[in-house]
């Protein structure tokens, strides 16, 4: 008995370990400050652009809207140290899912893939490409709204074109990827600095009696959250840089307390930029938040500023097609997915399926939606999956401890997490219910249907369907399975 107990205990952890022979650890040459920049260039996107005019919306005050941005900022910290513990706790790749597989069995961890599949990444893709079209059409419509046809219309050609670059060339995505990551680090240190030469100039009357006029309610603390939080997703996939980290077990987390907090400092003086050339009313009305400010602080050389910002958006957007492509690859490699998902181009030797699959999801988000329903259905799918990943930590603290923890955080902080997720799902639903939070709920338990007919028990006439659709996408787009892709 006192022997097999220790077998049994290994093969368990073998059970969530990677199997795969262990060559990073020749290739570990990322640094504690190179983890900080990658942390900081992953967060940092579109969404600083588009949310605080939101945020504001919701909070209808300086001082609250700064302290939103503060919050949400701890919360990701926070955030991303529970994911840090579950990396490095359970080492196999797939982000969410081997932890709700290993925590709460297969149904919620196909309905974590079923909704990141057709619901978070896609209409993430689908905000970003709505806010690249909100700035490059802002510059022609001085003094009032682009037309909803217009963005739409652009914002459906920036997926055209950035799922075709990313199914054409693997080296051409990341080309475009390592231009557009410049543009938006050059465009935020613009707003920062002038902001600050503003305050130094004694531009702070827009700082006086911040608290003055807020009428905050539960269901408006949730809505300034969710677009606030928007600005910072990213923060729960930083354990995928463990394999690359010097030290892991104290970069890692070294690397998130530094680098979020230097993110939220970024988005809290890019909001003080901001309120020093715009009252609170003005920055509601503006159109492109980004834009008023470098017509008011940059002229006549204001157009660097919607320039540099749709440069940003569509590196953001084209990074979340690269990852996303991806993801949609392995699902269908899983047998999550039709087969013919992760199939690869036979010229181009990409994922070419996966993307373009991506790419029709996202344009049907653009159609008839806008960015704040966009972002509400976006934040209330992924915050019900972040939660119940952190209440995972919580119930394997109990069910597997024999598990190696190198990163354990106090119990309070996966309990803090999981009770504000609740919050942030159920206020909306309660306070202020919209429509676009009971669609998503339908979407996420249809999933279980398709578990059952073609994971779970395979019914033959479910696979009799599936399989001549694969063979006449493959014949069509001329694709092979990756095993029999040409090197």
């Amino acid at each position: 008995m006192e022997e097999t107990n220790p077998r049994k205990r290994r093969e368990d952890q073998k059970s969530i370990q990677s199997n795969e022979p262990k060559t990073t650890s020749l290739q570990k040459e990322v640094g504690l400050l190179s983890g900080i920049c990658i942390i900081v260039g992953t967060i940092i996107g579109s969404g600083i652009f588009i949310s605080p005019k939101s945020v504001l919306s919701n909070t209808e005050a300086v001082g609250p809207c700064l302290i939103i941005w503060a919050a949400c900022g701890i919360l990701a910290t926070l955030g991303a140290l529970c994911f840090a513990e579950l990396g490095t706790m359970i080492t196999k790749s797939g982000g969410e899912y081997p932890y709700l597989m290993e925590a709460f069995g297969p149904i919620p961890a196909y309905l974590f893939s079923w909704t990141s599949l057709f619901i978070i990444k896609p209409s993430s893709f689908a905000i970003i490409c709505l806010s690249f079209a909100e700035y490059a059409s802002a510059p022609f419509y001085a003094g009032c709204q682009p037309p909803e046809v217009v963005v739409k219309c652009l914002g459906a050609a920036a997926i055209l074109v950035i799922t075709t670059v990313n199914a054409l060339s693997v080296r051409l995505g990341s080309y475009v990827q390592n231009v557009f990551t410049a543009a938006k680090l050059v465009i935020v240190a613009i707003i920062i600095v002038s902001g600050l030469v503003l305050l130094a100039q004694g531009n702070t009357k827009n700082f006086e009696n911040s608290f003055e006029g807020t009428k905050l309610s539960v269901g408006a603390i949730s809505l300034a959250f969710y677009n606030g939080l928007w600005a910072y997703d990213g923060w729960n996939q930083l354990n995928y840089i463990t394999e690359e980290l010097k030290n892991p077990f104290r970069n890692l987390p070294l690397a998130i307390i530094i680098g979020i907090p230097l993110v939220t400092g970024c988005y809290i003086l890019m909001n003080v930029s901001y309120f020093t050339v715009m009252t609170a009313t003005e920055l509601l009305q503006s159109q492109a938040v980004a834009v008023t400010f470098g017509d008011r602080v940059l002229y006549p050389a204001s157009w660097v500023v919607p320039l540099f910002v749709a440069f940003s958006t569509i590196g953001a957007a084209n990074g979340t097609c690269f990852t996303a492509g991806r993801l949609v690859y392995v699902a269908g490699r899983e047998g999550h997915m039709l087969k013919v998902l992760s199939y690869i181009s036979v010229k181009r030797l990409t994922p070419a399926p996966a993307i373009i699959f991506y790419g029709i999801i996202a344009t049907i988000y653009i159609i008839p939606g806008d960015i704040n329903s966009l972002v509400n259905y976006f934040s209330f799918a992924a915050w019900m999956f972040y939660g119940l990943t952190v209440l995972g930590l919580i119930v394997m603290r109990f069910t597997r401890k024999e598990l190696e923890r190198p990163i354990k955080v106090p119990i309070f902080i996966p309990i803090l997490v999981t009770l504000i997720s609740v919050f942030l799902v159920l206020a909306p639903i309660i306070s202020k219910p919209e429509w676009e939070y009971l669609y998503c709920m339908l979407f996420i338990l249809s999933g279980t249907m398709f578990y059952f007919l073609f994971v779970h028990y395979k019914f033959g006439w479910a696979q009799k369907i599936s399989k001549p659709i694969t063979m006449h996408l493959q014949m069509l787009m001329e694709v092979v399975p990756a095993e029999e892709a040409p090197e």
